[in-house]
């Protein structure tokens, strides 16, 4: 399953900050439909993502109805994106 999506990047304090751009709804009902076969552990899927030119592999983290996409610090840092930047993503479910 391939999609696209234009979201915000946020910022989750802990003892080490995390860096996640949020699914939105409409994407993360799509992505529900297909979870069941895929998912492993507590929801988890596992993706490949793009922003711009840097693709690299993650999992998509359930949040609230919805999904998370954590952001590799080696994706964040040369592409310069900072909490509340928007980014376009494009995940691809891997089966």
């Amino acid at each position: 399953m391939d999609i696209a999506f234009t979201s915000r990047v946020i910022e989750w304090r802990g003892p080490s900050p995390y860096f996640f751009v949020p699914v939105p709804e409409e994407q993360s009902a799509d992505i529900r439909e297909v979870a069941a076969p895929v998912t492993y552990g507590w929801g988890v899927i596992p993706v490949e993502a793009r922003i711009g030119p840097s693709a690299f592999t993650t999992s998509l983290f359930p949040k609230d109805g919805g999904s998370l996409l954590p952001l590799k610090n080696a994706v964040r840092t040369p592409s310069r994106l900072s909490p509340g930047d928007e980014v376009t993503v494009a995940p691809t479910v891997r089966l």
